[in-house]
């Protein structure tokens, strides 16, 4: 026998050390996400997302988030390679979305099913801001997402999803017209932020908490302007703005004022005038800033950079 580490085995045809072994995929790390992965199953495979899961390998995110042990690792499995895959999924995310003008992100709970009043108030908001003329954005999985997605493709406007790698199995529901995979949270959420004119937040999760606080210290640091933010169904989230007045205010957390940056409603009507009305405001400013800034260019007799009224599709021009 030859000592070329062709170790061989009942008369295998290939050496024991060299054999592949066959993935095994992940399973979910808590009974939450188990359920989770039930309720995927009913979507569309989302193959190219999966790819991880079924591999029986991380997620990007949470390589990203752990700490290099190896003095050298392979430089694809860097940290340097990583920030050229976000940089990746930036443009991408950048490309997609960049001519899809004024939409609105909704988010909720993936758990929610049509048994749930929530669901079909979540398409007939989905239906009320296309027929407006707003594209509709969701995670594109199931649940409120889902119902949103529904409501858009129903009025016949622009339905979005912005699926992530999970680790467990990941689907698109068959409402979206747009999809768009993420392997990192935080460049999704940029993409949330960055092209809607306001969120919808439903009943949900920590998933939807970490919207919700996320576009609230955005909106209160002064990152965002005319940017609504509404909770939708008063008894869910009584609690927690009871909470918040009960505790953060008196104890010197937040401000009055901050309270005022969220809007709580029951009403699918009054949510999407909201919207339409902030939507006007920031778009009779962009105006305003336009005519100030030809002025000032005029002035100082040198051309400024004028912004479109939220027209994505037309490119910036010169003020002369």
């Amino acid at each position: 026998m030859s000592k070329d580490n062709s170790e061989y085995k009942d008369g295998a045809i290939e050496p024991m050390q060299h054999r592949p072994k066959k993935p095994v995929s992940r399973q979910p790390p808590t009974a939450s996400a188990e359920d989770l992965q039930r309720r995927n199953e009913s979507l569309r495979p989302n193959t190219s997302l999966n790819r991880s899961n079924r591999l029986g390998a991380p997620t990007e995110d949470e390589q990203l988030l752990r700490r290099p042990k190896d003095a050298a690792p392979d430089f694809t499995r860097s940290d340097t390679w990583r920030v050229l895959r976000i940089m990746g999924e930036f443009v991408n995310g950048f490309d997609t979305l960049a001519d899809v003008g004024a939409a609105v992100a909704l988010f909720g709970s993936a758990r929610v099913t049509e048994e749930d009043p929530m669901y079909w108030k979540a398409v007939e908001l989905g239906k009320s801001l296309a027929e407006e003329g707003f594209a509709v954005i969701t995670g594109g999985g199931p649940g409120i997402m889902e119902a949103g997605n529904r409501g858009a493709r129903e009025a016949q406007g622009l339905s979005i999803g912005c699926n992530i790698e999970l680790p467990f199995e990941q689907g698109t529901n068959a409402y979206v017209d747009v999809s768009i995979n993420f392997r990192y949270f935080f460049v999704r959420k940029t993409m949330f932020m960055k092209y809607s004119e306001g969120f919808v937040i439903f009943p949900g999760g920590f998933g939807t908490m970490d919207e919700l606080f996320e576009a609230l210290t955005l909106i209160q640091t002064g990152k965002v302007r005319n940017f609504p933010l509404i909770l939708f169904g008063r008894d869910y989230w009584s609690g927690l703005l009871d909470w918040i007045k009960g505790t953060m205010l008196p104890d010197g957390k937040i401000s009055a004022e901050d309270l005022d940056l969220l809007i709580v409603t029951d009403s699918v009507d009054e949510a999407c005038r909201t919207i339409l009305r902030c939507y006007n405001e920031g778009v009779q400013f962009l105006q305003t800033s336009r005519e100030e800034s030809k002025i000032h260019a005029e002035l100082l007799d040198e051309p400024g950079v004028l912004l479109p009224p939220n027209n994505h599709k037309e490119k910036p021009h010169s003020a002369d």
